[in-house]
């Protein structure tokens, strides 16, 4: 599709959310050139122009795609506030009625954005589904009362000091579906972060000269500070990291490539299982990547790493196949593929509070093609 003809699909109102910032993106590009009112003929005459002046624009057709740019904006840059209204910060587009009069349109079903889903398995077996499960007290296991706040948290708090020692064993076990995430206060006032698919063991009480839990798929942690003679230790795969008091994330999904560990404040020392690989002291800043039985360390993108955890998505450089997997976890959604994958790299960040369709859109307009039957999503050439 040309600058023309979309701006034609534009005017009979046919566009989708994408296609619409990409026509209104470039409407206020002109009209910061040449203020006033711009006529048909006007807008025509200067298409060409301040299209190439665009990141849509491009003759390299395998050129990285930037989502912040354009698409992006209706879940990055780009926000839609309750009447429908488009708004590009810093400027808006208040004073044109006939831009926003559009209505854009989607053929893909809805599908809603992930939440607060997860499930606590007690040591004894039991099973509590917190997200039905009401506000208040939920349980009460060696001298630890298990509560669920009314933001949605599972906060352990000791209740008979006394019988602290006898929990020692106990073992629990909160996990999150795909769709879901959940926040956790541990006994020791460690916070923990679950992104979808994922699960967290721990013990009831942290007694012994460690605090050792073992996570499956992915967590950001906040450590408690207050055991300084008792590192905290997260088994995750083959590999195990050990801290005092920090804030750091592990992605560790068994569908990823690498396991990945990113710290944030602090210091974090990784071990590698089975391997004669030395252990790895991480700084700020600092990245982690085991895979197989190699680990490397690099320079992090911490906003990249932690965005799931504020509610946002975010890719640098991320080919289709990556971006596919987060639209996976988090919409429950299962992705095939039919013939060969577009060669596209795609970086921005779109707000995870979005339904799929949009998602889909966003995507659609980089010649990514979809077929979408119920909760199933093939990717076509």
């Amino acid at each position: 599709m040309d600058a023309k003809e979309l701006l034609e699909k534009y005017k009979s109102g046919n566009c989708t959310d994408a296609e619409k910032a990409i026509v209104e993106t470039w409407y206020l590009k002109f009209e910061l050139e040449r203020p006033g009112d711009l006529s048909d003929t006007e807008l025509n005459d200067a298409t060409d122009r301040i299209w190439n002046k665009l990141p849509v624009h491009e003759e390299n057709p395998v050129k990285r795609r930037k989502l912040w740019s354009y698409a992006g904006i209706a879940a990055a840059i780009l926000f839609v506030v309750s009447a429908g209204t488009y708004y590009l910060k810093p400027f808006s587009f208040n004073s044109h009625p006939a831009l926003l009069k559009q209505t854009a349109k989607t053929e893909f079903p809805q599908i809603l954005p992930g939440g607060n889903k997860a499930t606590l398995t007690l040591a004894n077996g039991r099973k509590i589904t917190l997200d039905e499960a009401g506000n208040g007290r939920l349980a009460e296991q060696a001298g630890m009362i298990i509560t669920k706040t009314k933001d949605g948290q599972l906060v352990y708090t000791v209740s008979d000091r006394g019988n602290l020692i006898n929990g020692q064993t106990e073992t629990n076990v909160i996990s999150t579906p795909k769709g879901g995430q959940y926040q956790i206060n541990l006994p020791d006032g460690t916070k923990v972060w679950l992104n979808a698919a994922s699960s967290l063991r721990f013990p009831v009480v942290f007694t012994g000269a460690e605090r050792k839990v073992s996570l499956t798929g992915e967590a950001y942690f906040e450590v408690a500070k207050a055991y300084p003679a008792k590192p905290f230790k997260v088994a995750a795969a083959l590999q195990t990291v050990e801290v005092l008091g920090t804030h750091f994330n592990i992605s560790s999904y068994s569908d990823e490539p690498a396991v990945k560990t990113t710290l944030l404040e602090g210091s974090v020392k990784v071990t590698v299982k089975t391997t004669s690989n030395p252990d790895v002291l991480l700084k700020p800043g600092q990245q982690s990547s085991l895979v197989g039985n190699q680990l490397h360390v690099n320079l992090a993108n911490t906003e990249e790493a932690v965005a799931w955890k504020n509610g946002m998505f975010r890719f640098k450089d991320a080919d289709l196949l990556t971006v596919m997997r987060s639209v996976a976890r988090w919409y429950d959604v299962e992705v095939s593929y039919e013939g060969s994958l577009p060669a596209r790299q795609f970086s921005g960040e779109i707000h995870r509070n979005i339904n799929l369709s949009e998602v889909l859109d966003i995507l659609s307009f980089f010649k990514v093609h979809f077929r979408v039957e119920g909760k199933k999503i093939t990717v076509t050439s």
